[in-house]
């Protein structure tokens, strides 16, 4: 059984469980996010650096920190962090995802750890960190005031967290949602919920009732001639939000 808590949302656990086998195919179901994750390594690996002042380019610039990838999925994010030196504890609340994550891990000698557990339970044993990845998670969660304030709570002081989500505008509507569903079939029909996407406003808003400062807002948007994602300054669809406690 999967863990439960008031931000677990059952059907998008089930419905991503039922994935769970795909998450490393890079021609699969998540190909889309195969393609988004170098933009996202790019942009956690500057700032995080730029934060802690360590260099980006170092073999493992980020040594001695510890991170929390909530909500891993089954381990893209939390892989390449462990890599770039970071103790890493991924966490999903499908137990499907972390069986998947951990045999992906095995054997690789990675200081990576998987538990199949939610962010209020992991805010309740006391746990904090010097980063907080909270990446394509809150457009999926049931309870989003419960879920942000358990994640800001793991945020180790001085730490920070990165949250990537979509924005709830037409132009998200038309293209996250019928465009990449139904038209360009990028991902399964009813992945997103267009209802659940979050104004940038509301989700500072949101962390900054937390404790949480802002200290970056930044856009990422598709280049439809290079065939690949860019950071940029136009936040109407997919953005992230950077905070510090």
């Amino acid at each position: 059984m999967s863990p439960s808590a008031a931000s677990v949302n059952p059907d998008e656990v089930a419905k991503f469980s039922a994935m769970a086998d795909a998450w490393w195919d890079p021609t699969g179901k998540f190909a889309p996010l195969h393609k988004f994750n170098p933009v996202r390594l790019k942009f956690i690996r500057q700032t995080a650096a730029d934060h802690f002042g360590r260099a980006p380019r170092a073999l493992k610039p980020f040594e001695g920190l510890e991170l929390l990838d909530i909500g891993c999925g089954g381990g893209l994010l939390s892989e390449p962090m462990a890599r770039l030196g970071f103790t890493v504890t991924g966490a999903d609340a499908s137990e499907k995802n972390v069986g998947t994550a951990s045999a992906h891990a095995a054997g690789q000698n990675l200081p990576l750890t998987y538990r199949a557990t939610t962010a209020e339970a992991l805010a309740a044993e006391g746990l904090q960190f010097d980063v907080v990845l909270n990446m394509e998670v809150v457009e999926h969660v049931a309870d989003v005031g419960a879920y942000l304030a358990a994640c800001a709570a793991l945020v180790k002081p001085g730490g920070i967290m990165i949250v990537a989500t979509l924005n709830k505008t037409l132009k998200s509507l038309a293209l996250a949602k019928i465009g990449a569903e139904y038209v360009l079939r990028w991902v399964p029909a009813g992945t997103h919920d267009w209802n659940k996407f979050i104004a940038p406003g509301d989700l500072r808003k949101a962390l900054q009732q937390n404790a949480l400062t802002i200290l970056k807002t930044q856009g990422v948007s598709f280049d439809p001639l290079a065939w690949d994602w860019q950071l940029s300054r136009d936040t109407n669809m997919n953005y992230m939000v950077m905070a510090t406690r």
